[in-house]
């Protein structure tokens, strides 16, 4: 009977597996690519075959590489799950959130300090991304993400719960309401600088508010972070696009404006998201219901507002 191979050379085997090149497998270990290929070299050895082809330009599985590099996978996936959800009894150690940083820094940020009142065990970190979450890859525990809920096999996988819906209009330093041209109807914004968002469309908000007309809705500087788009209106250098949670606050303390009451619900909605069974996880689930806490407290600090008001929006889907 061969002996087992050590834990570190089937971690080394099943991430270059996994890219086809020693070199990616390198980068995510934190180690040279020497180091990968001789742990390669001694897998090979202790198992008697080759795992690898070694091409020109190109790295491939042999064979029989292509048959250890399933059960070496699902075992390392075991090994992550079983660590993940044994270190998950109690509610304290490390919670990483993945969250969009607009969202971040505009909502959820000045109101950690009460999370860490409630939880002191709880090392709250904060990851932040545009892209797609992978909790395996990302070492993430849950996230907080804005759009559909995805397709039938990612929710086999993940379990989801909508957090809060938002809407969209146009939002302005106090001095361009008066301004010149001043702001009295939205086709008085052919007038000005509109700020460019690279996830919320002026054309778009245009036609469902009824407005037509032909003019240049693409004439400002774009910004691929809200956040951004959103401090460049508070600086007065245009208009931007606005949603609710991310503007509620200069709204209320009166550093944005919105110069019409006309307002567009957005087609998706900010979502929780953790993997399937993890939503019990003590360090989770106290994150998940403080969370939610959080958000119906906004809510009724909101609900006088004309613009930002959430009372009645249907939340069951987005």
């Amino acid at each position: 009977m061969s002996p087992t191979p050590p834990l570190n050379m089937l971690r080394t085997f099943e991430a270059a597996a996994r890219h086809l090149s020693f070199t990616r497998a390198a980068r995510e270990l934190h180690v040279t690519q020497a180091a990968v290929s001789q742990q390669i070299r001694q897998l090979e050895a202790i198992l008697g075959v080759r795992l690898f082809k070694r091409m020109n330009r190109a790295l491939l599985l042999t064979d029989a590489g292509q048959e250890y590099a399933v059960p070496v996978r699902q075992a390392m996936q075991t090994i992550a799950e079983a660590t993940r959800r044994l270190g998950g009894h109690q509610e304290t150690g490390i919670l990483t959130i993945s969250i969009l940083p607009s969202i971040a820094a505009r909502w959820l940020v000045p109101r950690i300090g009460r999370f860490r009142q409630m939880h002191p065990g709880v090392d709250l970190r904060l990851h932040t991304s545009f892209t797609p979450v992978d909790f395996e890859r990302d070492g993430v525990d849950a996230a907080i993400r804005l759009g559909h809920w995805g397709s039938p096999l990612t929710r086999r996988h993940l379990y989801g719960e909508i957090l809060m819906r938002e809407f969209i209009f146009p939002v302005c330093s106090p001095a361009l309401i008066g301004g010149t041209p001043p702001l009295r109807r939205p086709e008085d914004l052919r007038f000005h600088t509109l700020l460019q968002d690279e996830y919320i469309n002026w054309d778009d908000w245009f036609e469902k508010v009824g407005v037509v007309g032909s003019f240049d809705t693409h004439n400002g500087p774009a910004f691929f972070d809200s956040a951004m788009s959103l401090q460049a209106a508070v600086d007065g250098i245009g208009i931007a696009l606005g949603r609710t949670p991310l503007v509620a606050r200069d709204l209320m303390i009166g550093r944005l404006v919105a110069p019409f009451p006309l307002r567009v619900l957005h087609k998706v909605a900010y979502r929780f998201v953790c993997p399937k069974g993890d939503e019990e996880n003590p360090k989770i689930r106290a994150f998940h219901d403080w969370l939610f806490a959080e958000v119906a407290a906004w809510k009724r600090e909101i609900a006088d507002h004309p613009m930002l008001s959430l009372e009645g929006i249907d939340e069951t889907d987005g």
